[in-house]
């Protein structure tokens, strides 16, 4: 079989499997606290859409062995410090830049903490700044190697396995091509209001940017190891860090600032690739 019928098979089995679990919640449109708890059971599974679509279409389709999505192999060491550092760094950056420009103000009262842990049992008697630094700490160290168990499953489709197949047409398609898929494949949660809330529909073309973007990052440290692992790793630690300036920040509108996902977030991500296309890394 030709490989871009190959990567079609691995397109049509990922969002095959992952659509059809992102839309899910809308069954229980009746209640939404069902529906949210619908959403978290359906959404974590509809995760493994891309890393279920490489081994099935490596294994069944073209007929070879697992270990084409090297995961054995690690690679060099220095691109695992980048995969970790890096995202907490973007995160920072982007909340400076937000308040800088006056998409949102500094909140050193931890309201929306304070809050938050006034709802919970015996939470008045937790002083927020205790709260912060726990997760401040846990963001940066315990949580990135906790979330590579869920980052994996996309890691090991849109990295492991369709950058390379695509690396033949050249190395920049391969990349922006992987990464516009990548943001593609997560229009029906966008359309739910997921990290865009109130610009569904908007929300969807700013994923698909900030894919582009991030994926050519995670694909720089794909390429530097020929491993799933580093991008895993630096997956794992942007989603236990992207909103680490929130804890510092009020009236963010989120589509503006405030995450990495946003706008002013974009800015830091492409400040990056270009620094690694200025650098010939790329």
């Amino acid at each position: 079989m030709s490989e871009r019928k190959t990567i079609v098979w691995f397109v049509l089995i990922a969002f095959g499997v992952s659509w059809p679990l992102f839309l899910l919640p809308l069954a229980f449109g009746a209640s939404a606290q069902v529906r949210q708890w619908v959403a978290l059971a359906a959404w974590s599974a509809a995760m493994w859409g891309p890393g279920l679509a490489a081994i099935v279409t490596t294994r069944f389709v073209a007929g070879q062995s697992l270990g084409m999505l090297n995961l054995g192999r690690l690679g060099p060491r220095r691109p695992y410090l980048w995969a970790w550092l890096l995202p907490p760094a973007l995160a920072i950056v982007t909340g400076l830049i937000t308040w800088a420009l006056g998409a949102g103000q500094l909140d050193w009262t931890f309201a929306a903490i304070r809050e938050a842990m006034a709802q919970a049992p015996g939470g008045q008697r937790v002083p927020p700044e205790i709260v912060v630094a726990i997760q401040i700490v846990f963001s940066l160290t315990l949580a990135p190697l906790f979330n590579c168990l869920f980052a994996l499953d996309e890691e090991l489709g849109w990295r492991g396995f369709l950058l390379p197949r695509l690396l033949p047409s050249g190395q920049w398609r391969a990349i922006l091509l992987s990464g516009a898929i990548w943001g593609v494949w997560h229009a029906p949660a966008i359309l739910q209001g997921h990290n865009y809330p109130g610009q569904p529909v908007l929300g969807v073309f700013m994923m698909v940017i900030f894919c582009l973007l991030l994926g050519t990052i995670f694909s720089w440290l794909y390429l530097q190891t020929r491993s799933p692992w580093t991008p895993t790793l630096a997956h794992g630690s942007l989603n236990a860090t992207a909103g680490l300036s929130m804890l510092f920040l009020k009236d963010v509108d989120l589509v503006i600032g405030g995450t990495v996902t946003s706008a002013i977030g974009w800015i830091g991500l492409a400040a990056f690739v270009g620094w690694l296309v200025l650098n010939r890394r790329l």
